[in-house]
């Protein structure tokens, strides 16, 4: 199960200039999941996409020719347009859960809560990461990878909240 020790948790909060139901919408569509998931300069293929309680996102990230990396998400909640929780981690290409190459103590599952708060128009995301199931070294890794995980998760937002102004401008 999770740790029960919260120093272990990766938190997140970011605000984004668009209501609370667009920024659900274009979080959990294929569509628009597709076009900003993912570190910066890679680009998703999705393979299996099912958002619901229950349901998988396995897709394939793409650095450039020949580089690509595997990850599926198994979503546990969606509560449109509040919250989303699941369990992502790294696969092959087949869907299946594997440790992350390039880290090999890197936990096989994060648990991952996405709240969604809305006030005058802005929506705030708070996201909550928590490694499930891990060892003692696997707990040790995702702790010293909080770092790389802000920049990480920061300029994949970066590249939401560009993608997101874009959508908000569509619809004006």
């Amino acid at each position: 199960m999770t740790s029960p020790d919260s120093s272990v948790d990766f938190t997140l909060t970011r605000v984004f200039d668009a209501p609370r139901d667009l920024v659900f919408k274009t979080m959990i569509e294929t569509a628009h999941l597709q076009k900003w998931w993912g570190p910066q300069g890679c680009t998703i293929d999705v393979i299996r996409h099912e958002p619901q309680a229950g349901g998988v996102f396995h897709y394939c990230m793409r650095f450039g020719p020949g580089v690509e990396m595997y990850g599926r998400f198994d979503y546990r909640e969606i509560a449109p347009p509040e919250r989303l929780v699941f369990v992502n981690g790294f696969a092959d290409a087949q869907g299946e859960r594997i440790h992350y190459a390039m880290s090999p103590t890197w936990p096989l599952e994060v648990l991952n809560t996405v709240t969604l708060s809305e006030a005058g128009g802005k929506t705030t995301l708070s996201l909550v990461s928590t490694p499930l199931d891990a060892s003692a070294i696997e707990i040790e890794t995702f702790k010293s990878g909080h770092a790389s995980m802000q920049q990480g998760f920061g300029g994949m937002y970066d590249v939401y909240d560009s993608y997101l102004a874009t959508v908000k401008a569509a619809q004006a």
